[in-house]
């Protein structure tokens, strides 16, 4: 009962979790772009420091804590483990906590000033979340097994 009258609220939570972590997910590599650009000890290297340091921890880590939450809360409510769609989705969860967790080891290279990644690299891996994220749509929206 408790679930059945909570769903949607779980639901709406979990969208706008997702969607916080998800602009954090977008914003960060592209934060690593620039700051690979800023010489090391500068003050604008400083400021991108600060600036990766709060997007991590006071938007991105709380936001995808409380979308494996909620979204943890409807898998409970939908009993859908036997659907492929799930397994597809859940993958692409795994995959994407994973690269959150990258770009967690990469901000502590750059907050050492050990950053060895090039501004292209961090051009290529802003995509992963894009390409996960239309995997993700994808296997909700259209459960295509």
């Amino acid at each position: 009962m408790f679930f059945e009258d909570s769903y949607l609220w779980f639901k709406a939570l979990h969208v706008i979790s997702v969607l916080a972590w998800m602009a954090g997910l977008f914003y960060l590599p592209r934060l690593y772009v620039y700051h690979t650009s800023a010489e090391v000890g500068s003050e604008l290297s400083e400021t991108f420091k600060v600036m990766e340091r709060r997007l991590l921890r006071a938007i991105m880590n709380p936001a995808m804590i409380s979308s494996v939450i909620f979204g943890g809360l409807l898998l409970a409510e939908i009993n859908a483990w036997d659907q492929g769609w799930l397994h597809v989705k859940l993958t692409c969860i795994v995959l994407m906590i994973g690269f959150h967790m990258m770009l967690a080891k990469y901000r502590k290279d750059f907050l050492n000033d050990r950053n060895q990644k090039s501004e292209k690299f961090y051009r290529m891996i802003n995509e992963v979340p894009t390409l996960l994220m239309i995997v993700i749509v994808i296997m909700v929206i259209v459960k295509p097994f």
